[in-house]
């Protein structure tokens, strides 16, 4: 695997810090895969995904987002995106495709997204430029769910009373601290990550993960997580292009299953005729750090080639 790493610079002027990982010289590139990661995460994460992607001959295209890894620099500038954030995080992903397929010219993209950009990857799904992609691959996602409009009005009142830059302790609970509560007792903080305690340590030990983000992110973050599933955002719902859904069973973040059917039910229910799930049992919300991690990377590369288009599919055979 070749590895290089490049900035863009976005249309308002924010630099984004871009892995590329690339097969071998003189290996067939069939297709492109995307990354997008999830929150208080980077996507360097994800070298060993990418490791598998292009052995089996494709080329892997990941960005930090904003206010995340390389493109937030330092450790004391994680956890803000700015101001339209996550706006901003979508047109950097769509950014970073037209960069992918100019490189891979006549070759499919497919986007993978991990949590929170799984979210993102949703309301892409919605909006103008989603037709960029061959597929999506949702993971660690979750459907509909109630409660968000207070878990917003929360966040636009500790915005107004502390500021948008202040760091979040009391949002950074509501959202993360129950997810726990079903692997006690507990060794870290972050064990409903993976029942692998080798990968929870190295994500409790790399400096540019576990941030606590700031109020304007979680304002933002309550809003998309609303939006995604209104009637208005579905009505443009891109129908035409497969979607594939994994998760652990035991994952907190998709209601240990239940929110990721729910969201199966949604888009087969909105016309969407090509949709897979897989739950995967004994899983927690990392599915690619998890003990079974081979097993379920070679779910998605066997659904990738199904999904390629047929002389592209044939080369692998």
């Amino acid at each position: 695997m070749l590895e290089n790493s490049f900035t863009m610079t976005d249309p308002i002027g924010v630099d984004i810090h871009v892995y590329e990982w690339l097969p071998e010289p003189g290996a067939t590139v069939r297709g492109i895969v995307q990354i997008s990661h999830g929150m208080a995460e980077t996507a360097a994460r994800y070298a060993r995904f990418a490791k598998a992607l292009t052995s089996a001959g494709y080329a892997v295209y990941a960005n930090d987002h904003r206010g995340h890894g390389k493109t937030a620099g330092q450790v004391n500038l994680l956890g803000d995106t700015g101001e339209d954030g996550f706006y901003w995080m979508r047109r950097n992903l769509l950014q970073v495709a037209e960069i992918a397929t100019s490189r891979h010219r006549d070759l499919p993209i497919f986007l993978f997204a991990h949590s929170m950009g799984s979210f993102l990857a949703q309301k892409l799904m919605c909006e103008e430029g989603s037709s960029t992609y061959a597929g999506y691959i949702l993971s660690g996602t979750n459907g509909p769910r109630s409660m968000l409009s207070i878990g917003e009005s929360l966040a636009n009142l500790q915005y107004r009373l502390q500021g948008e830059l202040h760091r979040s302790v009391l949002l950074n609970g509501l959202v993360f601290g129950s997810y726990n509560h079903g692997f006690l007792p507990a060794r870290t903080p972050f064990d409903w990550l993976s029942s692998d305690a080798d990968e929870v340590d190295r994500f409790v030990s790399d400096p540019f993960c576990g941030a606590i983000c700031t109020t304007r992110f979680f304002r933002d973050f309550f809003r998309l997580l609303r939006d995604i599933h209104s009637e208005t955002s579905l009505a443009s719902l891109c129908i035409d292009k497969p979607v594939y859904l994994f998760s652990g069973e035991l994952d907190p973040v998709g209601m240990k299953g239940k929110g990721v059917l729910k969201l199966v039910e949604l888009y087969k229910n909105k016309g969407i005729q090509d949709v897979t799930c897989r739950l995967y049992p004994g899983g927690r919300h990392e599915m690619l750090n998890e003990v079974n991690r081979d097993q379920v990377t070679a779910d998605l590369l066997d659904w990738l080639v199904h999904h390629l288009p047929a002389g592209k599919a044939l080369l692998q055979s």
